[in-house]
């Protein structure tokens, strides 16, 4: 029998995981084994005649579990990009046991003794530690009796479950509603784009063309699709996802969240998450939201008046299905008659525009060369390490002076079997304490051009990349002791700061100039497009802003149920549930993503916490109001000004992880707290809070 390859680390640079070597068959036992080894090193810690100390307790606890750790980052990163054959079975049979196994781990109340008994160290970042681990011990029901711990067993089992089943039937769905057209449906797209829409339908086993459709309810293709039916057709396609089979998923998941809140002595699953993070308090959250969110709406408004009007302007067009002096802009005519305003107001045309940002180029003079202008840090291909799929590349990240400091992997192109969106993961957290080098990888789903040339990207999607980008760098900079507090390890709600801050650079005039230039020509970018591009930047943020603000009060509304009100829920109230909350906060707008197919709070971690966007957004829009201010952005930032602020911000946020107090860490960067006008500024809000 063949070594399992998670049984030891791997020998590659940096612990790359040997992808090469890995099959289905050895995801099961090194499960098992992983699982079996931690519970032995977690009784060793516990049973320890010795007294218990910082090394033989919590040092010890976080150096444990290493073979576990190793099989859980490769599975679960591999079943949203690269499944086995059988992943959702893997995934069905793992879950309620990794469920279990963490109980474990929290309700033994020999462990919690030893380390309610240890000493800290006399350095912030170890007090910081021991006061994070008895704070999670205490929040996973070390205090609890025990029948209530049994209970608490029994719901996070079920938990687990009924998580990945939300997510298996949402991927289903989303496969099975990819939507077919025919050739002539199509007008609007470019020959590359149809061309993949053909391959599309091959893979999938069909004749003619098929759009899969990404995450998001608006569909990217809707801004140029010319045939309202088409675009409809996608849109609708898009709003059906799990409306049958995640129902009464969902539901469930939200009285069983509300029940666990209530064992554990919170009012609500809402109370229960924003404890620990940086907003604090359910109220806190939900003031922001909708003290937003009739600015938000009423520039929605007054958006769609301008689409109206362009939509009027253009009825005796054939092509447009719009008779003149009656025209109505439906949701899923939006996209498209933004593009059109977009550009008659600000001469911005997106087709056009798109020449300038492929993708290799953007990214490598673009995302990499902001990296390296800002942090010191040069990224170089290392196409002799083996990733998992062949549209990944393997990159190596070097310091100023030539040391290595991580891989980082980018996994950017559609696949049929990879799940939607956009998102930043590891298989290896940086730690001094473990003497581990991060590991990262960026995953984007950008349509595969059919020819083999580089996809030409929409300027959503340049911002898309250097925002994963941002995460990656929180991931690969991390410079802490212990792996709890590496890289990403942080609050929801500051997670999203370093990789909306990084947004900002996709657009900056330094960075701008250099990686935005003719796919044909190499011509730079000609500054008509780049002054569109700044003046268009508010249009649109009414909707915008209003279709993420209905998401996260979607979201808060669910997780503010208490235990009682939830349980008299069923799927058929979920339409009424949603439009009573969106009314209450004066949203009259389809949400970015209805609770059927909102996989960031079912299915993933961002349960009460989809208001995290916005909430980091206060902290990148002031964050980034100091890079000009340092003379590091703008029209008239320099080199050296931009390296020394990059330094700044590395040391302070990026390099810290959770290591450090967050608003702290923001006041030693900014010089004093937070300021919420740059935000509203940038969404055209200002005067929606007085």
């Amino acid at each position: 029998m063949t070594v399992n390859p998670f049984a030891q680390p791997s020998t590659l640079p940096y612990e790359l995981p040997p992808f090469d070597h890995i099959s289905e068959d050895h995801f099961r036992p090194a499960f098992r084994d992983g699982m079996a080894h931690h519970e032995q090193e977690l009784d060793a810690i516990a049973t320890n005649p010795e007294p218990p100390t910082w090394e033989n307790t919590i040092e010890a606890l976080e150096r444990s579990g290493a073979e576990l750790r190793r099989v859980s980052a490769v599975f679960f990163n591999l079943l949203g990009t690269d499944p086995p054959e059988q992943p959702e079975a893997i995934a069905a049979e793992i879950a309620p046991q990794l469920a279990a196994h963490t109980d474990k781990l929290y309700l033994n109340e020999q462990l919690y003794g030893r380390i309610t008994a240890v000493t800290p160290p006399d350095d912030p970042e170890s007090r910081r530690l021991h006061d994070h681990i008895l704070r999670q011990f205490r929040r996973h029901g070390a205090a609890l009796d025990a029948e209530d711990k049994q209970r608490l067993t029994q719901l996070n089992e079920r938990l687990s479950v009924l998580a990945e089943q939300f997510t298996h039937n949402l991927r289903e769905e989303t496969t099975r509603l990819a939507v077919a057209f025919e050739r002539d449906e199509l007008q609007g797209l470019d020959e590359g784009r149809i061309a993949s829409a053909a391959e599309d339908a091959q893979a999938l086993g069909q004749a003619g063309y098929v759009i899969p459709l990404g995450l998001p309810t608006v569909q990217e293709e809707q801004a140029a699709l010319e045939l309202p039916a088409s675009r409809a057709h996608l849109y609708e396609a898009s709003l059906q996802r799990g409306r049958g089979a995640n129902g009464q998923v969902l539901v469930e998941i939200a009285q069983l969240r509300a029940q666990r809140a209530k064992l554990l002595g919170y009012a609500t699953h809402a109370d229960y998450v924003i404890a620990e993070e940086t907003a604090a308090t359910t109220n806190a959250v939900r003031t922001m939201l909708f003290d937003l969110s009739p600015a938000a709406a009423t520039n929605a408004r007054n958006e769609l008046k301008l689409l109206v009007e362009a939509a009027e302007t253009a009825g005796d067009a054939e092509a447009d299905g719009v008779d003149a002096g009656a025209a109505t802009v439906t949701d899923a005519d939006r996209p498209f008659w933004e593009s059109k305003v977009r550009e008659r107001d600000y001469a911005l045309d997106e087709a056009a525009l798109s020449h300038y940002f492929p993708l290799r180029q953007v990214l490598v003079d673009g995302v990499f060369y902001a990296a390296h202008l800002l942090y010191g840090i040069t990224i170089i291909p290392r196409p002799d390490l083996t990733s998992y799929a062949a549209d990944v590349d393997v990159w190596e990240v070097l310091d100023e002076d030539g040391t290595g400091i991580g891989l980082f992997l980018t996994d950017y192109y559609a696949r049929p079997s990879k799940r939607g969106g956009a998102w930043m993961s590891t298989f290896v957290d940086q730690s001094e304490l473990l003497g581990t080098k991060p590991v990262v990888v960026n995953v984007l789903n950008i349509t595969k051009p059919a020819d083999g040339s580089q996809p030409l990207l929409s300027l959503d999607t340049v911002t898309t990349l250097f925002h994963e980008f941002g995460h990656a760098l929180h991931g690969l900079l991390s410079k802490v002791r212990y792996p709890s507090f590496s890289g990403t390890n942080v609050p929801r709600d500051y997670v999203e700061f370093p990789s909306q801050i990084n947004e900002n650079w996709a657009v900056d005039p330094t960075i701008l100039r250099h990686y935005a230039r003719h796919v044909d020509t190499q011509e730079p970018i000609p500054d008509t497009l780049v002054n569109a591009i700044h003046a268009s930047r508010q249009f649109g943020q009414g909707f915008a802003t209003s279709e993420y603000l209905a998401a996260a009060v979607i979201d808060l509304a669910w997780h503010s149920l208490s235990a009682a009100e939830a349980q008299n829920l069923t799927a058929d109230d979920i339409d009424a549930f949603e439009q009573q909350a969106l009314a209450a906060a004066g949203l009259e707008v389809t949400p970015r993503y209805r609770s059927t197919y909102f996989a960031h709070v079912f299915g993933g971690g961002y349960a009460a916490g989809y208001y995290s966007y916005l909430w980091a957004e206060v902290l990148d829009a002031d964050g980034f109001a100091w890079f000009t201010e340092q003379g590091a952005a703008g029209p008239d930032a320099e080199a050296p000004r931009m390296r020394a602020a990059g330094q700044r911000f590395r040391d302070v946020i990026l390099s810290r992880g959770a290591a450090d107090d967050y608003a702290t860490a923001f006041i030693a960067l900014r010089g004093r707290d937070k300021d919420i006008t740059p935000l509203l500024t940038r969404r055209g809000l200002r005067g929606a809070l007085s």
